[in-house]
């Protein structure tokens, strides 16, 4: 197994040690990938102290061991859970983790039935994801890789923006931009809004057409080597008005207050606090309706979330999102994101588009 795997799954091995575990479930094939390599989408990873092994179905045999040629690999008999059950009977372990949140009450019981009564399992949650929230380096220069992809795809889009376009035809010509550029795909639907569905946050792009004096938002990001990235621009189709300069005016000058506070042992809610600061300044904070920000890595949503109150510290590597929005219903929206690397002093942003207020 190539070296980084290697760490990070014996980092993982100590955090079972510290926890008294005799193994942990990896049920999210995002989380195997990180301490493998493997990248097929069925199977279940069992950690123990000293041992990994995987365990999947013959449509994964030769991928797996190309992948992760030095892994062991049992394939499943009578469904991939009763396997896993009856393994970790046959190993004699006794006191299972598994993450609550990636099984169902279903797979968790076949589990168990096929583990019989002398295995104890214990909730575990955000055990491997807790580990993937600080970037290695090798982790950021794909995430660099990835954030300037949809830089530069979001400058692509904007010069698509022509009254008379369809809001789908401009999210289908991005993500086919994206996948020509190298992209796996999208990292979530492409968001392509207009006119007064630009209040909708996360709106889905539908057949309304463009027209002068719509404001536009632009989200979108790429999978790129397994790494996510999200931007968003907001643009104006036309003249705009001296209220929309202001609003794009104070959504920039938030999202600047909340970058210039990210960096290592600061709190999420910190960061968040500074770009609501702003927003309270210019009498817009009603009209901030979501967090901050969030982590991104393997998906497009991870730990860190920068939210309101939130506790949690900044680590060197965390890769976040900083997305502050203003959002008036029935007139439209303006929010501007970026991918931003906390540091031991500081930050780097990841993302390359320009900021500036365009007018069309």
């Amino acid at each position: 197994m190539p070296t980084p795997y290697r760490k990070r799954i014996a980092k993982l091995q100590r955090l079972l040690r510290e926890r008294n575990l005799d193994s942990l479930l990896v049920t999210s094939p995002a989380n195997w990938f990180y301490l493998t390599g493997f990248t097929g989408e069925a199977g279940l990873l069992l950690v123990e102290p000293r041992a990994a092994t995987l365990l999947t179905d013959g449509r994964f045999t030769v991928q797996a061991k190309e992948e992760a040629p030095t892994l062991r690999v049992l394939l499943q008999k009578d469904g991939l859970y009763r396997t896993c059950g009856e393994t970790l009977r046959h190993r004699r372990l006794r006191k299972v983790g598994f993450a609550s949140d990636e099984l169902t009450v279903a797979q968790l019981g076949a589990i168990q039935k096929a583990a019989g009564s002398g295995v104890r399992f214990e909730p575990a949650p955000k055990l491997v994801q807790g580990l993937r929230t600080e970037k290695e380096a090798s982790e950021l220069v794909q995430m660099r890789k990835a954030a300037i992809l949809a830089s530069d795809a979001v400058e692509g889009a904007i010069a698509l923006l022509k009254p008379g376009v369809r809001e789908f035809e401009v999210a289908a010509e991005i993500e086919y931009q994206m996948r020509k550029q190298g992209a796996s795909g999208p990292a979530f639907e492409t968001i392509v809004a207009f006119a007064e569905r630009a209040a909708l946050p996360h709106a889905r792009p539908t057949a309304k057409r463009l027209k002068r004096g719509h404001l536009v938002v632009l989200d979108l990001g790429a999978i790129l080597n397994k790494y996510c990235s999200d931007i968003t621009r907001t643009v104006f189709v036309g003249k705009a008005p001296a209220k929309v300069k202001a609003w794009y005016q104070a959504v920039l000058e938030a999202q600047a207050a909340a970058i210039d506070k990210v960096g290592a042992g600061r709190t999420c809610g910190e960061v968040d606090a500074a770009a609501r600061g702003v927003l309270a300044a210019h009498r817009l904070d009603q009209y901030f309706v979501h967090s901050t920000g969030h982590g991104l890595g393997l998906e497009v949503h991870e730990d860190p979330r920068v939210a309101k109150g939130q506790k949690t510290l900044l680590a060197s590597g965390n890769v976040i999102t900083i997305e502050p929005g203003v959002y008036v219903p029935g007139v439209g929206g303006i929010r501007i994101e970026d991918d931003v690397v906390v540091g031991k002093s500081g930050s780097e942003v990841l993302t390359r588009a320009s900021r500036d207020f365009i007018e069309l």
